[in-house]
């Protein structure tokens, strides 16, 4: 269980393909406090830690984590958001995101608004977003503004696109999508 608020950015530093499987080796600046086991979202995909070796540590994606997300797209000295677990009793800052990524978007649009960025997505998925809902791109807990089907807009602050991999988001870039869990419930219950 994740919250959506991005804690640093990690560093693709190697990619080593296994069968199906890629490894992916990472820094950041927690990687003195993880643990063998622990989950670590990258860019809203929670993955397991599998090794650490001084400032690096080694995830495994299978082929439906690959084929899912944008990691497969990842190239040395890429940077992703990363979040560990919520612990329990802590606040939730942003909202109950489980790291598990539903589809890829495309950034469609990136307007300025003197105070805040918009950005635009478009998804082929099944799945819907609702105005003043929560949705989660990259790992990164946020708000729906305009909604439309497969299309949604969000606006963010200037201390989230410094302090996430927004910054680097250009048209045509691929993002991972997680829609709200409460909203996938709901939808579900109508739908029977």
């Amino acid at each position: 269980m994740f919250t959506g608020i991005i804690e640093a950015l990690a560093t693709v530093e190697k990619i080593e393909k296994e069968d199906t499987n890629v490894h992916f080796t990472f820094s950041c600046p927690f990687t003195n406090e993880l643990k063998i086991d622990q989950s670590v979202a990258h860019n809203g995909t929670c993955l397991t830690v599998v090794g650490i070796d001084g400032d690096d540590y080694t995830l495994t994606a299978i082929d439906e984590t690959l084929e899912r997300t944008n990691l497969g797209d990842l190239k040395i000295g890429d940077v992703v958001n990363v979040e560990r677990c919520t612990k329990v009793g802590s606040r939730l800052d942003g909202h109950i995101v489980q790291g598990h990524v539903d589809t890829i978007g495309t950034c469609i649009g990136i307007n300025d608004f003197e105070g805040s960025t918009e950005f635009v997505f478009e998804y082929d998925y099944d799945e819907v977003t609702v105005s003043k809902g929560s949705i989660t791109v990259n790992g990164v807990s946020l708000t729906v503004v305009q909604s439309e089907n497969k299309l949604f807009s969000v606006h963010i602050i200037p201390y989230t696109i410094e302090h996430t991999n927004f910054h680097t988001l250009q048209i045509g870039s691929k993002v991972n999508l997680e829609f709200d869990i409460i909203g996938k419930y709901v939808r579900k219950m109508l739908r029977n």
